[in-house]
């Protein structure tokens, strides 16, 4: 499975010159935690998150200035995206396969990637894209298998049973090519953890 089976494409970015108050208030009103940055070109040019909206940006409660306790230092927080914007630490691409993308954000420790082609953005994946994916009924799972095989024959020629995203298939035509070609569509099914194919038991 791929990048751009899961990935969102309708993405909410910001620009360089939005304002930070106005990205921070995107992020709490959407349950983001970070936006893409692009430019009025349309290229990916960075991201903004959490983290770097929230630096320095809340004042000290004065009351601890009555107890006499010293101000933290703090510099003064950017105005603009392109002040706090960061070059993401990992990007993919819609073609990379998904498991590295997931190994990618646990190594990184991060809840989402962009998704870029040639410099532009083509969309996110998250966290949650990845565990809707892997979290698909089985049944749901079995008529995407099945309409999928289609194009390969008849209804009747493929026996299919998935259990628990893994899927079973027999091809009661016995053909190696088209055995090898059901074993790739299937796995590039969302939610498919494991693909077997046999041919059919002789009596």
């Amino acid at each position: 499975m791929r990048t751009r089976d899961v990935m969102t494409t309708d993405v909410v970015v910001v620009s360089p010159d939005t304002g930070a108050r106005e990205a921070a208030r995107l992020l709490a009103e959407r349950g983001f935690t970070a936006l893409p940055v692009v430019d009025t070109a349309g290229t990916f040019v960075g991201v903004v998150s959490e983290v770097e909206l929230l630096r320095d940006r809340l004042p000290q409660d004065p009351r601890w200035l009555v107890h006499g306790e010293p101000p933290v230092p703090r510099h003064t927080p950017g105005d603009v995206v392109a002040q706090v914007m960061t070059k993401p630490t990992v990007t993919v691409t819609p073609n990379t396969d998904l498991a590295e993308v997931a190994d990618l954000m646990l190594e990184h420790g991060v809840r989402s990637v962009p998704v870029v082609h040639e410099g532009h953005l083509a969309g996110i994946v998250t966290r949650r894209d990845m565990l809707r994916s892997i979290s698909r009924d089985d049944w749901v799972i079995e008529a995407e298998v099945r309409h999928r095989l289609g194009v390969l024959g008849a209804a009747h020629r493929w026996q299919v049973d998935v259990r628990r995203g893994k899927v079973s298939i027999v091809d009661n035509l016995n053909d190696a090519t088209d055995r090898h070609v059901a074993e790739v569509l299937a796995r590039a099914i969302a939610g498919v953890t494991d693909v077997r194919i046999t041919a059919p038991e002789r009596i």
